[in-house]
């Protein structure tokens, strides 16, 4: 709480501060970042620290997955995860006023019942959770929803391919869309998705010619996770990209750190200190 840190503790000097803040972020502005051919950069937070240092990185959309499930909560799948799980980290992560759009998930049964339960649900993440859009999984069962929240105002996101809240049906975590009949139905729903006014699609788990294909026909961006490299951006779950998640790690991750280990070593240091009595020494103590 006061004084420096003992010399040799392992404690690294505070990063510079950050530049001046970013004009917010919209949806129609996202939309226009593929017009002009600029890869969309989409990462996930669920809590205030991820989502300030996202932003001020210079991300251009944070989502705030229902992935918390498997990667804060300790559940094997997002299916457990409710809306007051939601609620409870859009509401994090807006409080750091991030320029990024954020976008928050819709968990499961929180639009499949009816199109008057999806869009209060999705106004409740805005009004009550502070998003700046929402995200819903789903193709053609799934356009009624996206119709009716988007005429209230609420810009929403997209999602084919491999949909984690339908993973009992697919059976399990695979590359969906392989066959060419499969191929043709993605690249239809991911036409339906648009012409009922979503301003982006996020495309998982397929193979990246259809990624490719998908993203040449849609005037929409495309918004890849293991799509290939010609969506026109890419997501990834920052714990992956962090090195923090100690679950699987798909295919399609790239690990940009490896935190874990340096985590484990921080926690190992200052226990030896505590049980040695090094810690605190008396520039960390008051008089």
């Amino acid at each position: 709480m006061s004084g420096d840190p003992k010399p040799g503790s392992g404690a690294q000097a505070p990063p510079a501060a950050a530049g001046p803040p970013r004009a917010k972020r919209t949806a129609p502005q996202i939309v226009e970042l593929k017009r002009r051919g600029e890869p969309i950069a989409c990462v996930t937070a669920y809590d205030f620290p991820t989502a300030r240092l996202a932003d001020e990185a210079g991300v251009d959309i944070v989502l705030v997955g229902d992935s918390v499930g498997t990667v804060l909560l300790g559940y094997d799948s997002t299916l457990p995860v409710t809306m007051d799980d939601m609620l409870h980290h859009t509401r994090a992560v807006t409080r750091a006023r991030p320029s990024a759009l954020v976008v928050a998930d819709m968990p499961f049964m929180s639009y499949q019942v009816s199109v008057e339960q999806a869009v209060l649900n999705a106004g409740r993440l805005v009004q009550e959770g502070g998003a700046d859009a929402v995200k819903l999984e789903g193709g053609e069962r799934v356009t009624g929803a996206v119709r009716r929240i988007v005429e209230v105002g609420i810009p929403v996101m997209g999602h084919l391919g491999l949909t984690p809240q339908s993973v009992l049906a697919l059976g399990g975590y695979r590359v969906q869309a392989r066959g060419e009949a499969d191929q043709e139905r993605l690249l239809s729903e991911a036409k339906l998705l648009e012409a009922s006014g979503c301003f982006s699609v996020v495309l998982e788990g397929i193979p990246a010619r259809l990624g490719a294909a998908v993203s040449r026909e849609l005037q929409i961006p495309t918004i890849g996770i293991g799509a290939g490299p010609s969506c026109d951006g890419q997501v990834l779950v920052s714990h992956d990209l962090l090195g923090m998640f100690l679950g699987h790690t798909p295919k399609f991750v790239r690990r940009y750190a490896e935190l874990a280990p340096e985590i484990r070593a921080a926690y190992q240091r200052y226990i030896a200190d505590v049980k040695a009595r090094r810690f605190p020494s008396e520039r960390e103590s008051y008089y």
